[in-house]
């Protein structure tokens, strides 16, 4: 309200989205409000034929630089912040004219950065500075003034205006701007980080700006609460950026191990198939074809794969989608395309969730998050994501015995999948293809025991398949259990203190091994 209610009513409008903005003025000037604008707005106004007052009228003062500057200026500013029964001298001595309500978004920096052409130059012209001023000024003096700053409030301000009881949606609006400005700073912060900072920098201070994009059901249990954020746009060929064509709406659980299997299939440059149950690969192969790879995939532990997540790098094809629905009960499905008759075959099972990504690159190592956040009792663990490859280090054979090239192709395959698998990891391959995983367990020689456990149940022999582990062997039980199960190569980082007796175990046996100097502890 105004100070005075002899005093007519003001709203300043300025917005970059124009949407709603005429019927939002239209509906003003019926409740005898007095429209102040600038630039772009105002013209848009005028031609929709709405009498328009501009900033420049009331600052005295032309915008000048470009737009840069035309409402950083007491005459705004002043209108804004003002008291009623408080500063009424002070806005009669300098003729300050009250505004009591302000509709104002930002220039649209996030959309201009997420454009793969934008240039510094141009992001920078599009960080917004006499906006959020007035949003921050008219949210502070939300007692007063009605500030917003989505169109889709526009109808619910015009209600409580012609209603008179507004006070309830003016608090709830200024909490809604802090929010929006906050995140607004945030996504600048974010990009001129990126811009400037080295790649593995850490930031001095984390800035959020998480944005809640989709509220769950319940989180990992049904009493707790959960919902999906976000910042920015989210980065295609991601969880976060996938449709979901079909199914159940997707829980906590289901949006956790989806996006551990994407990350997983994402590793491989061949056509592969990645199964996750409890957020760990149960089975992983790459092949000539996509039925192929998805066969052996399941052939690996199809007792776990049972309500598992399935991923695939290479758009769904009818064949594999048929076969998926006969064979198993499936929780989620991902891939980058799902092909139209695959489409038709899926919907057969209508509660299967249907995720399509949209095309990403198959980069191993690559990761489209710059870090890996995860919560504590009142803070955060922050961390760079874990990109390593053996391309970034030197693998030494530290056995009298080299491997094959065969051996040394699945050894790759195998320290890759060791990668995605929750520590201690243990991981048994052979023709690039699992056929034992040992994930999670609080001893190293346990997880071997029971990934060979696992492909012992399968009728999987391991005569001649080679055995990843995601960190050092502390003994040599673990070499022991995979020479005794007829596994002929070892990949492994190295590092203990017992690395010669490790060695020596593996020479005793006749078996490879290769040390890659760096570990994928994955907790």
């Amino acid at each position: 309200m105004s100070a005075s209610a002899s005093i007519p009513r003001r709203a300043l409008l300025s917005v970059s989205n124009k949407d709603g903005l005429v019927e939002f003025a239209q509906a003003l000037e019926r409740l005898s409000f007095e429209i102040i604008s600038t630039g772009g707005s105002a013209r848009v106004l005028r031609d929709a034929g709405i009498a328009v007052t501009d900033v420049a009228s009331v600052t005295g003062f032309p915008e000048v630089m470009d737009g840069r500057v035309k409402t950083l200026h007491p005459a705004v500013h002043g209108g804004l912040l003002a008291r009623a029964g408080v500063d009424d001298a002070v806005m009669d001595e300098h003729r300050i004219g009250w505004i009591d309500v302000v509709a104002v978004n930002l220039y649209p920096f996030e959309a201009t950065v997420a454009r793969p052409d934008c240039t510094l130059a141009e992001a920078i012209e599009n960080i917004d500075v006499g906006g959020p001023a007035m949003l921050r000024a008219a949210a502070k003096n939300h007692g007063r003034v009605t500030v917003v700053v989505d169109p889709a409030d526009y109808d619910r301000v015009i209600a409580a205006l012609e209603s008179g009881e507004d006070r309830a949606l003016r608090d709830e609006l200024a909490v809604k701007v802090f929010a929006h400005t906050a995140r607004y700073d945030a996504e600048i912060a974010r990009y001129l980080s990126r811009q400037y900072a080295s790649d593995d920098a850490l930031p001095a201070t984390l800035v959020g700006g998480w944005q809640r994009k989709q509220p769950l059901r319940y989180g990992e249990n049904p009493h707790q609460k959960a919902a999906v954020y976000g910042h920015g746009a989210p980065t295609p060929g991601t969880i976060a950026a996938a449709t979901q064509l079909q199914g159940k709406p997707m829980s906590f659980n289901n949006i956790a191990d989806a996006d551990a299997a994407l990350q997983c299939v994402k590793a491989f440059a061949e056509n592969a198939c990645v199964i996750v149950k409890h957020a760990n690969p149960c089975g992983v192969a790459i092949a000539a074809t996509q039925i192929e790879a998805y066969d052996a995939a399941f052939a690996t532990d199809p007792t776990s794969a049972f309500g598992g997540i399935i991923a695939f790098n290479r758009p769904l094809d009818a064949e594999t989608a048929r076969t998926i629905i006969e064979r198993q009960l499936v929780d989620v499905i991902v891939a980058p395309v799902i092909e139209e008759d695959a489409r038709e075959a899926l919907a057969k099972k209508k509660n299967a969730r249907v995720l399509e990504t949209g095309p990403f690159e198959t980069i191993p190592g690559e990761g489209s998050g710059q870090w890996d956040i995860r919560s504590i009792e009142s803070g955060l663990l922050v961390q760079n994501c874990d990109t390593g490859t053996l391309d970034d280090v030197e693998p030494t054979v530290v056995t009298q015995r080299t491997p094959t090239p065969a051996e040394l192709d699945d050894l790759h395959f195998a320290w890759t999948v060791a990668k995605f698998v929750k520590s201690n990891a243990i991981v048994y391959v052979k023709d690039r293809r699992t056929l034992g995983v040992g994930a999670g367990q609080m001893s190293r020689v346990v997880s071997a025991r029971i990934g060979a456990i696992k492909a012992a149940d399968e009728g999987l022999s391991l005569d001649g398949a080679v055995m990843a582990s995601d960190a050092f062997f502390p003994f040599r039980d673990s070499i022991d259990t995979a020479a005794a199960n007829g596994v002929s190569a070892i990949i492994q980082p190295g590092g203990s203190i017992r690395d010669e007796e490790v060695i020596a175990a593996a020479d005793e046996h006749g078996l490879a091994m290769v040390m890659t100097h760096m570990r994928h502890f994955r907790h």
